[in-house]
């Protein structure tokens, strides 16, 4: 055949393999389309209900009809006096001619010999079993008020505008502050405020809010906010460096010089002597003007 031809020819198998395969194929399709077989014929032609089934759905439906006009009879329709009344006063008579039921009327009236009272005449309807159009069809009659003297208070005053709290925050010494303080600034977390610190430190001090541009993970809109929250004091004196007395590897500790930078700055004073300014800094090769510039203020040339 064709079939077992191409399976030999595709798949390699033997000829007990292609036998199997032409049993084990339409028994796979007939497992297949079963289930799908199965439900269409369920959806077209239902499930087959027995002719015992059939007469038991009908008693139940009886039952259930004679059961339902059998609750209509026993509620028969009550006759009706509808006068103005406060249900804190008349007696259970006078609540059955108004329409309520026995039921509710003795509910009422064990209500009221506990003590309870009724205040407004929306308090009815707390009443267990109370019907809600019934009640409305009574509201006209009720001798209560519709609300209590504190309500109508409370809504005879204007109302008062919102007006959102703004958290007031006292500026900072930026030089001084701890990480409680940075914290209090939305967008600085406790690492943010210990890199502050840790780089402010390394510094000798900020000299300038620019400064904190340079510290890590600061972005623009943080820098701002820390800004417009701190202050740099006038008298502030940051903590100087004695370039004429310092090791190389001291004068690399700080962040503005680089490690060559130091060793030209010690070799300089070993080759000329002291290094009295700004001007003898300039000399040296390894120091271009912006470094110069952002180091000045941390050097003591004494």
């Amino acid at each position: 055949m064709v079939i077992k031809r191409w399976l030999k020819n595709f798949f390699g198998f033997s000829r007990s393999q292609v036998n199997a395969c032409m049993i084990l194929l339409p028994l796979m399709a007939a497992l297949i389309f079963s289930e799908p077989a199965y439900r269409w014929y369920v959806s077209r032609y239902g499930p087959h209900h027995p002719p015992e089934a059939r007469s038991l759905d009908s008693l139940i439906t009886q039952w259930e009809k004679t059961a339902l006009d059998s609750t209509k009879a026993s509620s028969p329709r009550r006759s009706q006096t509808l006068f103005q009344f406060n249900p804190n006063q008349i007696s259970q008579q006078q609540f059955l001619a108004l329409g309520f039921t026995e039921r509710i009327s003795k509910r009422i009236i064990n209500y009221r010999t506990k003590g309870g009272r009724f205040k407004v005449k929306s308090d009815l309807l707390k009443m267990y079993g109370m019907d809600t159009s019934f009640y409305h069809q009574l509201y006209p009659y009720i001798l209560l008020p519709d609300k209590t003297v504190q309500k109508l208070l409370a809504e005879s005053k204007p109302a008062m505008p919102f007006v959102k709290a703004r958290k007031e925050f006292s500026k900072f010494d930026i030089n001084m502050a701890d990480t409680a303080q940075l914290k209090k600034i939305y967008g600085i977390g406790e690492k943010r405020a210990l890199r502050i610190i840790a780089y402010r430190d390394k510094l000798g001090g900020f000299v300038s809010m620019q400064q904190l541009s340079e510290v890590y993970t600061l972005d623009s809109a943080v820098i701002e906010k820390l800004s417009n929250a701190s202050f740099i004091a006038d008298q502030f004196i940051p903590q100087k460096i004695h370039i004429n007395t310092v090791s190389d590897y001291e004068l690399a500790a700080h962040p503005y010089l680089v490690k060559s930078v130091a060793k030209a700055i010690v070799a300089y004073r070993f080759q000329h002597g002291k290094i009295n300014s700004v001007e003898d800094l300039r000399k040296i090769q390894a120091f271009d003007a912006k470094t110069i510039q952002k180091i000045t203020p941390y050097l003591d040339f004494e």
